[in-house]
């Protein structure tokens, strides 16, 4: 085993045990709780950790060779939230009954989607991840392609991906709620969905389940509901103003934040539309700052995990080999996941 010493900068993403959120170094220029430990020109964050010797494990976990595509079509939802753009998509006759062309116009995030690193701030300072300032992302005269989506896009991502299907849980074990509500879901829900699944959370430097590197999936109902809902209660739910938004998810407790960090994920991800508890809650803030802007960690929404997590099911094993491949967008913001699950 070997350990990163936390002042040892830039780290090594070899080793196999990392320092906790608690033992972060203070790193000149960066917020408190900053883990900006790759190195000062790193534009990829945690996906450092995808070395070849993890890729290469992790494709052991293909075990049946079923393939389970993780997006949803990319015209649902039909009416995004927040104001975003609806994907529209249109045919070009090239030569009249021989060859044809489509036209896209698409926000990438309006549906399954990578937030990238330029997507959130830490918001005190207005710093993205690696000090990446507004002026490197703005239009203008100072615009970079710093941290742009390009970067995990020539990277590429593969891992080994572990599913929490809390949705299923909750439902056999008489937790009701509407996933178009705020349902804070808390550790001590993720303790007890993993022990309905045979799964220990803790890091496997702890004795538990999860390895450095591996993408966490949670599901939680989003999409399940969206398919019930008519068009018209579609519309209504993702036009709410602004203050009336509001979704399950991941709860914004320092132990869910603890968690995130020392697990060392390569990515996290979950089936709705903003991942954690919408509206988040005011003491610890914006969970979509620490993730993105402090510690550099892909964060995937409105993934489709509906189907995956049936077969899981029936499997009795809830990890798999996952792959996406991110638009190749120099200086873009964020991408479309294009994500497989391989089990």
């Amino acid at each position: 085993m070997t350990i990163q010493a936390p002042d040892q900068l830039p780290w090594d993403p070899n080793c196999t045990q990392f320092p906790s959120r608690k033992e972060l170094p203070k790193i000149p220029g960066a917020p408190e709780d900053a883990a900006w430990v790759w190195g000062k020109e790193d534009e990829i964050g945690r996906l450092n950790l995808l070395t070849p010797a993890r890729v290469k494990a992790a494709a052991a976990e293909v075990k049946t060779g079923e393939m389970f595509r993780l997006d949803l079509p990319v015209h649902i939802p039909e009416t995004p939230a927040f104001g975003r753009e609806a994907f529209q998509h249109s045919i070009k006759t090239l030569v009249k009954d021989i060859a044809y062309d489509d036209t896209y116009t698409m926000n990438p995030q309006s549906g399954t989607q990578w937030d990238g690193f330029r997507h959130f701030s830490h918001i005190d300072t207005k710093l993205f991840y690696n000090g990446t300032k507004p002026s490197d992302i703005e239009p203008g005269p100072c615009a970079t392609d710093r941290c742009g989506i390009h970067h995990w896009a020539n990277h590429g991502i593969a891992s080994r991906a572990i599913l929490l299907d809390y949705r299923h849980y909750a439902t056999t074990h008489n937790i009701s709620y509407d996933p178009y509500t705020r349902h804070p879901i808390t550790m001590s829900d993720l303790h007890a969905c993993a022990k309905f699944q045979g799964l220990d959370l803790r890091p496997a430097a702890q004795g538990g389940d999860v390895q450095v590197g591996d993408i966490l999936l949670i599901r939680s109902g989003f999409v399940e509901r969206y398919h019930e809902l008519s068009s018209a209660e579609r519309h209504a739910a993702a036009t709410r103003s602004h203050e009336d938004l509001c979704w399950a998810g991941l709860n914004q407790e320092d132990d869910i934040l603890d968690w995130l960090h020392d697990c060392y994920f390569a990515g996290v991800a979950g089936d709705s539309p903003t991942f954690e508890a919408w509206p988040p809650q005011k003491e610890n803030g914006y969970m979509h700052q620490n993730i993105l802007a402090l510690w550099g960690m892909p964060l995937g929404e409105m993934w489709d995990l509906d189907k995956v997590s049936v077969r899981c099911r029936e499997l009795g094993r809830w990890t798999f080999f996952l792959t996406s491949a991110p638009a190749y967008v120099v200086g873009g913001v964020g991408s479309h996941a294009n994500a497989t699950a391989i089990l």
